[in-house]
């Protein structure tokens, strides 16, 4: 059991009114404060990393809000603060003179082999992994998907 649920579980177990429900109430709030700033230092971390150690940084251009519709994904893309970190990304990569280039969020990054170019369209999003028709190169989804990007990006510069 997280200590978040034992504060909730305390704070929900006090009188409507009372003194003792407005501290279990400001300590549910501390902890949430305390997680929130967690996250938030770890995606300064990881942006400032990023944008450091590469001259260009290749995203895709996502919809979150309707990725966000997908109530199996919703919580685990929400938690991962997708938008806050590329607008982190953005600005860092303004302040040290990096380039940051968006692809289109139609571009198949994860349906075309990043071998051999040629595109798979019966793929559903259950594969992890499969097998170019074309070359018969083995791919992982996200690796694949990720060197598409970076060609595209690169194309686009």
């Amino acid at each position: 059991m997280s200590y978040v649920a034992k504060a909730q579980r305390d704070l929900s177990r006090k009188g409507k009114d009372t003194k003792n429900r407005a501290k279990a109430r400001l300590s549910v709030a501390r902890i949430h404060c305390r997680i929130a700033d967690r996250w938030r230092d770890h995606l300064h971390k990881v942006s400032t990393r990023l944008v450091r150690e590469n001259q260009m940084v290749v995203i895709e251009d996502l919809s979150v809000r309707n990725l966000l519709r997908n109530h199996s994904l919703a919580r685990a893309i929400s938690d991962a603060a997708w938008t806050h970190l590329r607008s982190m990304i953005e600005y860092k990569a303004a302040w040290y003179g990096r380039q940051v280039i968006a692809v289109d969020r139609w571009y198949p990054s994860t349906k075309t082999c990043s071998a051999c170019g040629r595109p798979n369209t019966a793929m559903t999003l259950g594969v992890r992994a499969w097998t170019c028709p074309g070359c018969d190169a083995v791919h992982d989804r996200d690796v694949n998907a990720a060197r598409n990007i970076l060609a595209a990006g690169l194309a686009e510069r």
